[in-house]
């Protein structure tokens, strides 16, 4: 691993080293903690979109199948009739959550002009039937849109915290440990020399004193 051009071999500079490779692996095991959640997170999320898909194609089924009933009991002019007075409009809000610093969105919905008592009781049972089907299918599709868009921001931070992480693990705190160990094999070399030029005084005072 290089060593930095800007290390200064003081004993200043060393402890500095030490204080930073300590800060960095305890943001290591930080970011791995934060990755692990993370995955366990994402699984979690994958397992329930799996879920609403399976059950929003149940849904769509059993929506298509109450169409088709409803068209063989009332016709189709009626049917399309009908069609055209329930409130297709709806108001989106959009709101969030936070997961481990990642923003999670949050879909809810509500219908403008919602068809009330009243239009219900004027329309037979089959397209009522039909109406809470699809009402619920546009509820799964919100859920299941929401999910996948959290997925997707799951998965963008995982790699995000993978990236970090490696970059710590296996090049700030190796370039860290190799500056410090060219400052301590400074600090030696400096002792060595310090101890060799005091014994080349103590032998020339020495041969002085015998002169």
């Amino acid at each position: 691993m290089p060593i930095s051009t800007n290390v200064r071999p003081t004993r200043m500079e060393y402890l500095r080293t030490v204080r930073r490779i300590a800060m960095s692996r305890k943001g290591l095991k930080l970011l791995k903690l934060k990755r692990s959640a993370l995955i366990f997170e994402f699984f979690a999320v994958s397992k329930k979109i799996a879920a609403l898909r399976s059950g929003l194609q149940a849904k769509l089924s059993s929506g298509y199948d109450s169409i088709h009933s409803t068209e063989m009991f009332v016709g189709t002019l009626r049917l399309e009739y009908e069609s055209m007075r329930i409130p297709r409009m709806h108001e989106l809000t959009l709101s969030s959550k936070n997961i481990m610093g990642v923003k999670i969105p949050e879909l809810t919905s509500e219908a403008r002009g919602s068809a009330g008592p009243e239009y219900l009781l004027e329309v037979p049972t089959s397209i009522n039937q039909a109406i809470k089907s699809f009402e619920a299918v546009h509820q799964m599709v919100l859920d299941v849109a929401e999910k996948e868009t959290a997925l997707r921001k799951l998965l963008v931070e995982i790699e995000k915290t993978k990236r970090r992480s490696n970059a710590i693990e296996n090049v700030l705190i190796p370039r860290l440990q190799a500056n410090a160990r060219f400052i301590k094999f400074r600090f030696d070399e400096m002792e060595r020399e310090s101890f060799t030029k005091l014994k080349t005084v103590k032998r020339k005072m020495a041969q002085r004193e015998a002169a």
